[in-house]
This record gives C-alpha cells, structure tokens and sequence, in this order.
C-alpha cells in the first residue's frame, strides 16, 4: 500500500518538523504501508482564506496525480481540509483529511470537542467545516493561539519552545473545558505533530487528539474496504466525478490569466 501524504509545507521550508513528520508517519504505518511525504510551494505561511484556495488547487491536482502514479490513497495533512470536496470528486483513490478525520473520531471519544487553532484568523474557517461536517452541536468551540504557519515551526527542536506552545494550547483550552468540553483537538497538523511527543495526552483529564495517525489508520482502513468489499464514496451527489476531459483541463491551466499583471 502507497499513500501519498500531502503537507502544506515544503521540505525547503519545513526543517526539523519535515524530518520529523516523516519519522511519525514510518512510526504508525503498519507492515507493507508506504507513506510518501509531499509539500506546497509556495508553503502556507500565512493564516488566511486566499492562501488556503491557492494551496487547495495544487493539491487537487496532485491527488489526480497521485492516483494516475498508482497510490493507493491520499491524505490531506492539512486541518483546513481546503479542498478536500473536490479533490475526494475527481479521484477513486481513498481521499482522508486531517480535519474531517480528527473531528468525526473526537465523536466516538465523547460527547462534545473543543478546537484550539493556532490562529484567531482561522476560526470562521473552521466553523465553517464544522457546519460542512454536520457536527455544530457536538463542537463546544473554537479558541486560538497566536502563531502565523512559519512561525510555529520555530518550536521544533527545542523542548523550551515546545513548553510555549503546549502552555498556550493548554491556557486556551481551560475556557473550553468550562464550557462543558469532553475532547480537545490541536487544530494544525504542526500542532498535532508537536504534541505527538506526549504520550497519553490530557489536559484536566480531556484527551487530546492527535489526528495524523487517525488520518493514518482511517486510510489504511478505506484502502482495504475499497479492496475486500468494493466499499467507495458515492457518487451522486458532493462527491459526483466529471469526465476525464475536465480533469485533464483543470491540470492543464494552473496558471493565472496570462493577460494579469502581478506587479512586485
């Protein structure tokens, strides 16, 4: 089993936490799975709607790629899950997102999540996959911390950094778990990652989900039913696939308007 794993990062850009990423995912695959880690140039390096659009279209394009270079499945190891809709549309390989995985697991480890964000700026983006996901009622909240991407990369490598982080996640939850909060969920796959060093994690008794090994596990998981039953998303409705010609035509123009001037 190949599965394609897709990073909003780079690896020029990622440093330690690349390497990182890349030794977790080796950690929680089972026997025959291979995880290929990908980036985004330019990297999402800044919390903001635009930037998640424009990463969503190069990464659309590549799980097209990825299913016709013969992967198995592919993860979005994004907690925006920009354009995991369209993306999970246009392939029949197995299409899991960070996000979407994390939120409907929380579900079955209680009754009501609280997401801490590393952004203010991410927020209404996030209520937004909440009401997409149907879980507006089973989601106590959403708080942030106050981290751009790139800057938030800077604490890994370093447990004192890694100390600030955990202490900022830890004092925005605090309000959540008032608010009546069974399950907390870090809301960035760096997050995740940073706090994947801390086994057993709870704040004041809440688990605190780590959503790369259940978007792991959930695609392992997709790719078997696929195979053994026939199991795959349907097709008559969000996930209705277009002709071949459109997506060939959707790759074919990435680029913007050539008549645009993009002054510097």
């Amino acid at each position: 089993m190949r599965i394609w794993y897709q990073s909003y990062v780079d690896r020029e850009n990622g440093g330690i936490y690349w390497e990182e990423l890349q030794k977790h995912l080796n950690a929680i695959a089972r026997e025959g799975t291979e995880i290929v880690v990908h980036g985004i140039t330019p990297h999402d390096s800044y919390a903001h709607s635009l930037v998640e659009f424009r990463c969503a279209r190069e990464m659309i394009c590549n799980a097209i790629q990825a299913e016709r270079e013969g992967y198995d499945a592919f993860i979005i190891g994004h907690f925006q899950d920009a354009g995991l809709y369209e993306a999970r549309s246009a392939v029949d390989i197995p299409v899991l997102a960070l996000g979407e995985s994390s939120m409907l697991h929380a579900c079955q480890l209680g009754q009501r999540s609280g997401i801490v964000t590393i952004n203010r700026r991410y927020i209404p983006w996030f209520h937004q996959q909440i009401g997409k996901y149907g879980l507006k009622e089973r989601v106590t909240g959403v708080h942030a911390m106050n981290f751009e991407p790139g800057q938030i990369l800077a604490a890994f490598g370093s447990d004192e950094r890694r100390e600030v982080v955990a202490q900022l996640f830890h004092d925005q939850a605090l309000p959540l778990i008032e608010a009546g909060t069974d399950v907390l969920i870090p809301g960035g796959g760096i997050p995740m990652l940073l706090f994947s060093q801390i086994h057993g994690h709870r704040i004041e008794g809440l688990p605190v989900v780590n959503g790369i090994p259940l978007a792991v596990k959930y695609a392992e998981m997709a790719v078997e039913l696929k195979r053994d039953f026939g199991l795959t998303v349907s097709r008559v409705s969000d996930f209705f696939q277009p002709p071949v010609e459109v997506l060939d035509e959707f790759l074919e123009y990435p680029a913007p308007h050539p008549g645009l001037t993009i002054p510097h």
